[in-house]
């Protein structure tokens, strides 16, 4: 009989496990260095600010529709007509400042991909240019934020971003690869680190 497969605890313990059980296996920690899928995480962890994830994770397809698939450019030129009609958009979080914020980081994106070439050229710097594995035996040891993620969320800031504080950034860092933080007894550890 084959062995049960191991996750991180976290995917599991939810009224959508599915749901957190597909994320976790195929893009939790899995580095990403496509500008547009960089952008969409970073739009999405701020999005979640004060929220669960998986309440992100539910409307993740409204989002993508509601904001032109995450096209930077395409984001940077909403109207303030467009933001008022996102904000009676029930499928995404209707809080005015993150969708504000989304429009500014579109701008504040776009300034960052003229001036290094790419966004992941530049984000991937906080890390060295490639992935920190982490080798956490527990979810408590796990810290929320980290001295590069406080780098990070100051750097950002200062290029005009929000809701990138560090506790986002080290969200965002998880959820694009950047660290691995599968719990060692994870089967996606070590899957990962490859």
């Amino acid at each position: 009989m084959p062995s049960p497969v191991i996750r991180c605890p976290w995917c599991e313990n939810s009224s959508l496990a599915a749901l957190y059980t597909d994320y976790h296996d195929h893009e939790w920690g899995v580095p990403v260095h496509d500008d547009r899928i960089l952008f969409e995480f970073l739009i999405l962890e701020g999005a979640q600010a004060g929220l669960s994830w998986s309440t992100i994770l539910q409307k993740r397809e409204r989002y993508r529709a509601a904001f032109a698939g995450f096209d930077p450019a395409k984001v940077a030129r909403f109207s303030d007509k467009k933001t008022a009609a996102l904000l009676l958009d029930a499928g995404i979080v209707r809080n005015r400042l993150k969708i504000q914020s989304a429009v500014i980081n579109a701008k504040a994106f776009l300034s960052v991909q003229k001036e290094f070439g790419s966004f992941d050229a530049y984000i991937w710097t906080f890390v060295g240019g490639k992935p920190k594995h982490n080798k956490w035996a527990a979810g408590k040891n796990v810290p929320a934020q980290t001295a590069e993620s406080d780098a990070m969320s100051r750097d950002l800031k200062k290029r005009g971003f929000k809701f990138v504080g560090s506790t986002i950034c080290y969200a965002f860092m998880q959820a694009t690869g950047m660290v691995n933080d599968h719990l060692l007894n994870c089967f996606r550890h070590r899957e990962v680190r490859r």
